[in-house]
């Protein structure tokens, strides 16, 4: 690569460069500027430049400035870009959509926190269940695996408990479909997770999935009243009548050793009819949840019953 070595405006000894004889041409600049100049000539303007002064106000003088503030915003948007976390990195690589991972990843109980106390609370009745395995039911852990899919579903949407709300109301997709996305979501993660917690149950055998169907039917249940009565109210009421479902079986079971009613071969037919009938409901109802989110809309996402999951 040849060098300018001119004194004086180039900026040698008598002059204002940066202290070197030895300038890259104005030619190579105004090419360097352009992304024009090639290797090894580019090679020696980039080390040329770093340390001199003169060959970089040249080189300024001789750019673009409506491209150089293009780069300068690039490089921002770059640099202020959120960084994606696991989970997210996960579903692109998976293929999924970039603003479907972000609707996803705003999830409220997708976030470690909350994943952190179900494990904790899951862990708690695998202790319990494992002291009393001498009853041959693991009553405390079947009735409350059912409840965590229900809690999960209902805090992962609406104006009252997410804290995204108004991302989700401005989302590009129907209320429905972003309702749905979430609910797999946080059912599979949450689900998992207790399907590992009845592995530490070998000794109970089959009888420690009884919580599935109750589950499925409790979430779909609870989704389906969700159009009507909001996203509060609607998995209160499921799961204080969970709650009082299993107190009444309790109390008519004849042997403390008998599994709860919910818990049987007829429990269970009965918990998979009222999931497929409130998946019916559910799919009736979908066109409410846009409407609900859009009265939240006008109502800038303000109160927890005017919109819902």
């Amino acid at each position: 690569m040849t060098y300018d070595s001119t004194d004086g405006a180039n900026g040698g000894p008598g002059g204002t460069g940066g202290g070197s004889r030895w300038h890259v041409p104005a030619e190579d600049l105004r090419a360097y500027a352009r992304g024009e100049l090639a290797a090894p000539m580019l090679w020696s303007a980039d080390t040329h430049l770093t340390a001199c002064a003169h060959c970089r106000g040249v080189l300024a003088e001789a750019a673009d400035p409506v491209a150089l503030d293009a780069g300068w915003e690039r490089l921002d948007a770059e640099l202020d870009a959120p960084r994606p976390g696991f989970l997210e990195s996960l579903l692109l690589r998976l293929g999924v959509a970039d603003h479907t991972v972000r609707l996803l990843a705003a999830t409220p109980v997708l976030r470690r926190s909350w994943l952190g106390a179900v494990v904790a609370v899951l862990l708690l009745t695998v202790v319990a269940g494992r002291s009393g395995a001498t009853t041959g039911s693991p009553t405390l852990f079947l009735a409350l695996a059912p409840l965590l899919p229900l809690l999960g579903v209902a805090l992962s949407y609406g104006p009252a408990l997410d804290p995204t709300y108004e991302m989700a109301v401005v989302a590009p997709m129907p209320g429905f479909r972003l309702l749905m996305i979430r609910t797999v979501a946080v059912l599979g993660a949450v689900f998992g997770l207790n399907g590992l917690a009845t592995l530490a149950l070998p000794w109970y055998g089959a009888a420690a999935l009884a919580w599935l169907l109750p589950a499925l039917a409790l979430s779909a249940t609870g989704l389906a009243l969700t159009a009507r009565l909001g996203p509060v109210l609607a998995p209160s009421l499921v799961g204080g009548a969970w709650i009082t479902l299993l107190l009444v079986a309790r109390t008519g079971r004849e042997a403390v050793t008998d599994p709860l009613a919910p818990f049987t071969a007829a429990g269970q037919g009965v918990s998979a009819l009222v999931a497929v009938l409130a998946a019916g409901l559910l799919f009736l109802l979908r066109d409410r949840f846009d409407l609900n989110r859009a009265r939240g809309a006008g109502a800038g996402g303000g109160n927890g019953s005017g919109g819902t999951a």
